[in-house]
């Protein structure tokens, strides 16, 4: 297949003015394809050649302009249009079309519940291609009339209002100018909530077995809708641009959310069948605040190529926090930021595959995918947050709205973006965006204080990096009322950086903390006594993001090899008892678990490792035991099973089927649980069925293969390898399952022999089956647990010899860059 390049798009746009879609799909024809015929109008500017793109089990037949097109022509996902004349022309596609088990394309999902059968479409980059075909790209606006026939029971969702015409046909709504990627259908019997605000009709869909799981959380997800919809009705001039809003939770979805205009598709997980804590319905509300932004920010106004997929995703994820803020109960979603988004940006930056939030050279589409990432996400947001710190919010909204006005509709660039900032404004927002959204890596910031006279003291910030920052400097001081456990907020200072001249501080803190507030994108570090005071007393400053600012101090030590990693333990089993901040204790419990317990310490070092992770979680059950904090009960139950190195207790919790003093198990906690036990040799197949019987459901399904992978058995490690690699039945889903509970820190040894053979099997499991697949592998299947040069000599000659794809190439050399990182804080 030939992926599209920049020049070939900018070629294309140059010819063609595309009017109309007109598409037919029935999803009656049978379990393995669907039918798929589309009218394209369009008018060329120029007598020309160019090329449509499909991507069909068959291809019955073509005709533009009455006149038939050999099929023998496709060539690959391309078909030529050959002596086009200036003027208007009807291309016609009759296809059959292949579902997708991958997330990719139209894919199909049969839940093991009930039974039923559910469809829907996700189009990003290429995959309109497995759907209808289409001038794929997204500069050629069109509008879309889209029918639809599929079994009498199910409904239909499209991105208009669809009418049910009978017999099993609906007819959804004309859409206005969109871009081919963000066409979507999703079809099925789905369990439907509706409700109405402001005229427009709202809905929620899930499967009908999630039915239960959905119904009570419907008002809760209604009104964070509704406040993001007022909120950026507030903010925006222009208004909503569709003509309804639904919200589909979709089966086996890749992302977390996609943003089709009107019909915005979901991961399913997002219906919770279990307890979950308010730091997760957190998250939820912030992907909804954050897909509606793309309502305006991607959807009305669209990148023209790929190069500003960041004009997409750092405005979504920065006004999808910062809305989530001003206008629902989640006032503090800037600290989950901190914790769980920003760490992700940092990562991804000091990588070899970084790149500037607004590349240059995004040749083609497969590049393009690889941009999907940290960098744009949420070093983009916080670059945003930055300039919005720089800019003043007035000025910033001030810009996007007139952004909005100059291309309504249509299609826009960086520069576009910079001068309709520019226009709200004195600042020179061109030189900014040079600084910011064209250059690579994470500035350090280093805090330098003097002494002067009479005991008073200056602060010179040391500045590893390029970019201008605005940043706030607090100053705490110990209080002496409780012996210097909590630390007081004296003064918080409004810095540059660079800075002119060193800052006078009066007298010395016993912390400054650089970056306060985390207004910018940097690593920060401390100086001895602001390290001596973080120590003693973390859990005592008084602000959560205060402390997500402390704490992602500690952890870039860490992997920066300034900072040893049982230092950081230390750190987690003094202040993390203490700690009130959901998203702060999962996140440093997550690192703690997944990265220095399993990763940055040897093998003999991990045993205390886990001992000391396992009293700290028992604190924190002993801490809830009244009952009044149960998220942060949850939380700690959760990691305990975890960090188990001894089966008895959680193997008790099982069969019991509770925790002393609660929570009950759950669906979740259940196969925690019993995930856990496999891995420590302490439950075999006849349990792992036996659990699979009493959940039978797609997340049971997933759970069954994750512990059954993760058995310690030669046997069930080479049924999982078989199912990975040699055989292409696993769905996305169960592929990422059997994947994570293949590789185990316990288990090493018994899958050395895997180790040479990943790298072959993977190469040749993503060519055969796409991008969704070899992402999964490379972020799953990788032997994340063999830290040694021996599994990093192995990645390097895979990477110079085997030429894997684009998107399994790009996470072998993320794994790899982590890997060798893992080696140097190892050897200290």
């Amino acid at each position: 297949m030939s992926v599209l390049t920049r020049d070939e798009a900018q070629t294309r746009a140059k010819l063609l003015d595309v009017h109309r879609y007109t598409i037919d799909l029935d999803l009656t024809t049978g379990d393995e394809t669907f039918d798929s015929r589309t009218v394209i109008r369009f008018t060329a500017g120029t007598d020309a050649d160019t090329f449509v793109e499909l991507k069909p089990a068959e291809l019955r037949s073509a005709t533009l302009d009455g006149h038939p097109l050999d099929p023998e022509t496709l060539d690959g996902n391309r078909l030529p249009l050959k002596n086009l004349t200036a003027g208007e022309h009807e291309l016609r596609i009759d296809a059959s079309m292949r579902y997708s088990r991958t997330g990719e394309g139209m894919h199909r999902f049969t839940d093991p519940t009930d039974g039923e059968t559910y469809l829907y479409t996700q189009l990003f980059m290429e995959d309109v291609q497995r759907v209808f075909a289409a001038f794929d790209q997204p500069d050629l606006k069109a509008v879309f009339e889209l029918t639809v026939k599929a079994p009498e029971e199910w409904t239909v969702l499209a991105n208009g209002v669809t009418e049910h015409l009978g017999e099993g046909r609906w007819r959804a709504a004309l859409t206005p100018l969109i871009s081919t990627y963000l066409v979507a259908v999703a079809a099925g019997p789905w369990h439907s909530v509706h409700t109405e605000h402001r005229g427009l009709p709202f809905g929620l869909h899930c499967r009908r077995s999630l039915a239960p799981y959905l119904d009570p959380d419907a008002d809760e997800l209604f009104e964070i809708t509704k406040q993001c919809y007022d909120r950026y009705h507030e903010k925006f001039e222009e208004p909503y641009p569709f003509d309804s809003y639904d919200q589909a939770f979709v089966p086996e979805f890749n992302a977390g959310a996609m943003e089709n205009p009107g019909l915005v598709t979901f991961r399913d997980e997002f219906v919770y069948r279990s307890a979950v804590t308010d730091a997760e319905r957190q998250t939820r509300a912030m992907v909804i605040a954050h897909e509606m932004a793309h309502m305006w920010f991607g959807d009305l106004v669209t990148l023209r190529w790929w190069d500003d997929i960041w004009l997409n995703e750092s405005f979504a994820e920065y006004m999808g926090y910062q809305t989530l803020t001003e206008a629902t109960r989640f006032t503090d979603t800037w600290t989950d930021f901190g914790v769980v988004r920003k760490g992700w940006g940092y990562d991804a930056d000091q990588r070899p595959s970084t790149h500037p939030v607004a590349p240059e050279a995004v040749d083609d589409t497969a590049a393009a995918l690889l941009n999907f990432d940290g960098i744009s996400y949420a070093k983009g947001a916080s670059a945003l947050r930055q300039l919005v710190t720089w800019l003043g919010e007035k000025d910033f909204l001030a810009g996007i709205n007139t952004h909005f006005a100059r291309h309504r509709f249509g299609n826009a660039t960086l520069a576009d973006f910079i001068d309709s900032l520019a226009s709200a404004t004195e600042r020179d927002v061109h030189a900014w965006a040079d600084a910011w959204l064209r250059t690579t890596g994470v500035d350090t910031l280093r805090p330098v204080v003097t002494p002067g006279e009479e005991g008073t003291y200056t602060l010179r910030i040391e500045h590893d990096g390029s970019r201008p920052h605005r940043i706030a400097v607090g100053l705490y001081d110990q209080d002496v009322a409780d012996e210097g456990r909590h630390l007081i907020l004296r003064a918080r200072l409004d810095l540059d950086v660079p800075q002119s001249e060193p800052h006078p501080l009066g007298k010395r803190p016993a912390l400054l903390l650089l970056n306060d507030g985390d207004l910018t994108y940097a690593k920060v570090r401390f100086d001895d006594e602001s390290f001596a005071a973080v120590r003693a007393s973390l859990s005592g400053l008084p602000e959560p993001l205060t402390r997500a600012v402390v704490w992602n101090a500690l952890r870039d030590a860490v992997r920066d090899g300034e900072l040893p990693p049982t230092a950081y333990l230390d750190t987690a089993r003094a202040h993390l008892p203490h700690e009130t901040d959901l998203a702060l204790v999962q996140g440093v419990l997550g690192f703690a678990t997944a990265q220095i317990a399993a990763r940055y310490l040897t093998p003999d070092e991990r045993p205390a490792a886990l001992a000391t992770l396992t009293a700290l979680c028992r604190d924190l059950i002993r801490r809830t035991e009244d009952g009044d904090n149960p998220g942060l009960r949850l939380i700690a139950v959760r990691h305990c099973i975890d960090v188990a190195a001894q089966p008895d207790t959680i193997a008790a919790w099982l069969a019991d089927g509770t925790v002393p003093g609660g929570p009950e198990l759950d669906p979740e906690l259940r196969w925690r649980v019993l995930g856990r036990l496999a891995v420590l040799g302490a439950t075999d197949e006849t349990a792992i069925a036996a659990e699979l019987d009493r959940d039978p459901s797609a997340t049971g399904q997933e759970g069954a293969a994750r512990c059954r992978a993760a058995l310690p058995d030669a046997d069930a490690k080479a049924r999982a390898w078989d199912a990975m690699f040699a055989t292409d039945d696993l769905s996305n889903y169960l592929f990422t399952a059997t994947a994570a509970g293949f590789w185990q820190p316990e288990q090493t040894e018994l899958v050395r022999q895997y180790v040479p053979r990943y790298y072959e099997d993977a190469v040749a499991v993503a060519a055969r089956r796409g991008p969704a697949i070899a992402e999964a592998a490379g972020r799953w299947a990788f032997p994340v647990y063999a830290v040694d040069e021996e599994t990093l000599r192995l990645g390097e000659t895979c990477l110079s010899e085997a030429d894997p794809i684009p998107s399994l190439r790009r996470k072998l050399v993320d794994q790899l860059d982590d890997l060798a990182r893992a080696l140097r804080v190892r050897e200290g």
